[in-house]
């Protein structure tokens, strides 16, 4: 019985043994590290001193794993239940910077809570859109979820940092040699192998990096000097709260556009976690989104980055078919844990792109596949081939031609940020305006 209970994993509320509820747990805090990089870059930006950034890290990752375990655990009002942690949201990075830029970080602090309260609000309303949901519309969603990874997934699988940066021979072998290490360990393995695939995946890439990147050898030596443990300091830039009225607007446009990207993955999050149901049931994914805002609300209280929920960790899940919400919970106490040792955190943050990529696109490649299995697995016609079809050309071009929106109308570039928000916003109006038809002619037979 426990074989069998490996070979297939963990459904959604079963308690996986000590031991794998803890490997399981690391090997989604893996991909949540890599969210990292946007509270080092937004330190950065800010000119602020080590620690500054260190705070900021610490801060962002304590938001993140308590938004985690309220997400995953179970509680009666709130959270989904499902395998969904929260990583730090790079939806908000531009005007979180944008604000600290105008007011420092107290402003930055408190237009997050701002965003946070906006996404608490829209949770409520989430079941009234059951109508406009319909299965093919939320396999869109669900490939959406996998799409949006896109451009950070391959920019960091050939190690590039910038845009001028040239592709080197041995960034391409790590990311190959570890994307090839998880898929065949997922294919091809048996129980420990299949279920850990990722993690295995990622130490042999890091293990490849130390011998053929000197730089990644250099940045692990310069770790040492970081401290083993510390409290998160709460200095002067942390102090106080403010509000700016001209930039409420912005950030309840960013805020609604977060709540359809978390939409998003709390979607694919129940596709995997619950394949029996029949139509999409909104109990948990309402109860989800006012997780997601209320842990958004929490960074800003703490003095963090703002944090989302992960595309990534939802597909690892669908991948190993370990699907234990209490791994996530793991996975949140760990991110907790690891707040309060910067060494760790250096480490952990060091991991070498071309790795990370490998991870990601592993990770995206199932809610693709996913998404695509269900959007299809209805009747089709000509009215779903358009909705779908322009729906994913906008979606797209979002990632293939950012610099195009650049320099469109600002209501234009509210819309169209990210393949998942602008696909799904599409698809959904589409799909409304090719069916009103068959609206007035139901309203034609009635009044007859």
């Amino acid at each position: 019985m426990a074989r069998a209970v490996e070979d297939r994993g963990y459904s959604v509320n079963q308690v996986p043994p000590a031991a794998h509820l803890l490997v399981s747990s690391i090997q989604h805090v893996l991909l949540m590290v890599t969210s990292l990089v946007i509270p080092i870059l937004f330190a950065s930006q800010v000119s602020g001193s080590p620690e500054f950034a260190a705070s900021l890290i610490a801060f962002s990752m304590l938001a993140a794993g308590l938004g985690s375990v309220i997400q995953s655990v179970g509680l009666p009002f709130i959270g989904s239940g499902y395998l969904c942690p929260n990583v730090c949201g790079p939806s908000y990075f531009s005007l979180s910077l944008s604000a600290a830029w105008v007011g420092g970080l107290p402003l930055m602090r408190g237009m997050v809570i701002v965003a946070g309260l906006v996404e608490m609000a829209i949770a409520p309303i989430i079941e009234r859109l059951r109508k406009v949901f319909p299965t093919f519309i939320v396999g869109l969603v669900v490939a959406m979820v996998g799409v949006s990874i896109l451009a950070p997934s391959i920019t960091s699988f050939f190690g590039l940092a910038f845009r001028e940066d040239a592709i080197r021979a041995p960034d391409m072998l790590v990311g190959l040699f570890s994307l090839m290490v998880m898929v065949l360990a997922n294919l091809w393995g048996r129980r420990f192998a299949k279920m850990y695939c990722l993690l295995i995946g990622i130490l042999s890439g890091w293990i490849l990096a130390a011998i053929l990147i000197p730089e990644f050898r250099h940045d692990l030596v310069a770790v040492k000097d970081a401290p083993i443990l510390a409290l998160p300091a709460m200095g002067a830039a942390f102090r106080g709260i403010t509000f700016d009225l001209k930039m409420v607007v912005p950030f309840v446009v960013i805020a609604i556009s977060g709540s359809l990207k978390s939409f998003g993955n709390l979607l694919a999050a129940q596709s995997v976690s619950e394949p029996a149901l029949e139509e999409t049931d909104f109990a948990p994914i309402r109860k989800g989104l006012l997780a997601d805002g209320f842990s958004t609300v929490l960074a800003g209280l703490l003095g963090g980055m703002a944090v989302d929920t992960s595309s990534s960790n939802v597909g690892l899940a669908g991948a190993t078919r370990v699907l234990s919400r209490w791994i996530s919970v793991g996975a949140g106490v760990i991110f907790v844990i690891l707040a309060f040792f910067p060494r760790l955190i250096s480490i952990l943050s060091m991991m070498p792109k071309p790795v990370m990529g490998a991870s990601l696109i592993f990770a995206g490649s199932f809610m693709v596949s996913t998404g695509l299995r269900q959007m299809f697995s209805e009747p089709w016609g000509s009215r779903k081939t358009f909705v779908v079809g322009i729906a994913f050309f906008f979606g797209l071009s979002t990632a293939f031609l950012p610099s195009l929106y650049a320099r469109a109308p600002h209501f234009v570039q509210t819309l169209f940020t990210d393949p998942l928000p602008t696909a799904t916003i599409v698809a959904v109006v589409l799909n409304q305006v090719f069916n009103l038809d068959i609206l007035f002619g139901r309203l034609r037979r009635k009044q007859k």
